[in-house]
C-alpha cells in the first residue's frame, strides 16, 4: 500500500501490519522445514516461530471478531477492516484458531468482497473511496482506500476453501469466466470500483491476477477432487455396511 502524493502518504500504517506478521510467522515455519530436510538444527527457527505464533494473539480485535490491521503504532490499535487479513487464513501456517479463521473469512466476505476481488478498505469506513478515476491525486487517493485489487481473489479463496468446502470456495472464481472476454482478450486486469458494477480499472492483463486466480483454480480443484473421492468412499462404506447387515 504504497500511494503518495507528494509528502502525503495514503495509507501509512505506521506500526506492526497483520499481513506482514503473518508472513513472518510461514517464513519462520518455512526456514524449519527446510532445516529439517536438510539435517541442520531447527530449535531458532521453531522457538521464534512459537514467539511469533504466541504474539500474533494481539492482532485479534475481540469486540468485532476480527483482525486489527496495525497493532504499536500513532494509534495502538487500527480497527480498520481490510483484506490484509486474509493472509492470516490463506498462508500455510495460521495463528488463529479454527473459529477465529472463518470469522475473517466471514467479514472478508461480508464487507469487501466483490465480483473481482477484494476491496482495499470496507465500505462503511470515513475514508472509502468506490471510484477509482479523475486525476492523479484522486487516482491514487482510491487506489488503496476501496479499490478492488483483483489478485486478492486468489488468497480470499484459499482461505475460504480452508474453513468451507471446495464448491462454495471455486464458485467465487466462475465471474472472471466472464472478465477474460470483455477487458483484457485472455487475461485479467488489475484493479476495479470498489462500488457496483465493479468496472475494472488499470491495466487490462495483470500479471499477479493471473497467477493467483490459477493458483486458486488449482487449489479448489484439487480439493473437490479429494471431497468427491471422500464422499464416494464413504458412500460406498455406507451400503457396504447396509449390505452386512441386510445378511
Amino acid at each position: 500500500m504504497d500511494a503518495k502524493v507528494g509528502d502525503w502518504v495514503v495509507t501509512p500504517r505506521a506500526g506492526k501490519p497483520v499481513e506482514v506478521n503473518a508472513l513472518w510467522l510461514n517464513a519462520l515455519a518455512t526456514m524449519a522445514q527446510f532445516a529439517r530436510t536438510l539435517g541442520r538444527p531447527t530449535e531458532a527457527y521453531e522457538y521464534l516461530a512459537k514467539r511469533a505464533r504466541a504474539g500474533f494473539a494481539r492482532f485479534w480485535n475481540d469486540p468485532a471478531n476480527y483482525c486489527f490491521d496495525v497493532i504499536d503504532g500513532p494509534e495502538p490499535c487500527d480497527s480498520s477492516l481490510r483484506p490484509n487479513q486474509i493472509f492470516a487464513v490463506s498462508l500455510p501456517e495460521s495463528a488463529l484458531t479454527a473459529e477465529q479463521q472463518r470469522a475473517v473469512v466471514d467479514a472478508c466476505a461480508r464487507h469487501l468482497l466483490t465480483s473481482y476481488g477484494l476491496r482495499s478498505l470496507a465500505s462503511g469506513h470515513a475514508n472509502y473511496q468506490g471510484h477509482y478515476a479523475g486525476g492523479p491525486r484522486e487516482r491514487d487517493a482510491a487506489y488503496h482506500q476501496g479499490t478492488v485489487w483483483g489478485w486478492l481473489l486468489g488468497p480470499f479463496v484459499l482461505a475460504h476453501l480452508r474453513v468451507y468446502n471446495p464448491t462454495r470456495a471455486a464458485s467465487f472464481l466462475e465471474p472472471f469466466a466472464n472478465h477474460v472476454r470483455s477487458y483484457g482478450l485472455g487475461t485479467a486486469g488489475e484493479i476495479f470500483d470498489g462500488d457496483a458494477p465493479f468496472a475494472p480499472r488499470g491495466c487490462i492483463a495483470q500479471a499477479w491476477t493471473v497467477g493467483e486466480l490459477l493458483s486458486a483454480w488449482t487449489a479448489t480443484a484439487a480439493a473437490a477432487t479429494g471431497h468427491t473421492k471422500a464422499l464416494t468412499q464413504g458412500a460406498a462404506e455406507r451400503v457396504d455396511r447396509l449390505g452386512r447387515a441386510g445378511t
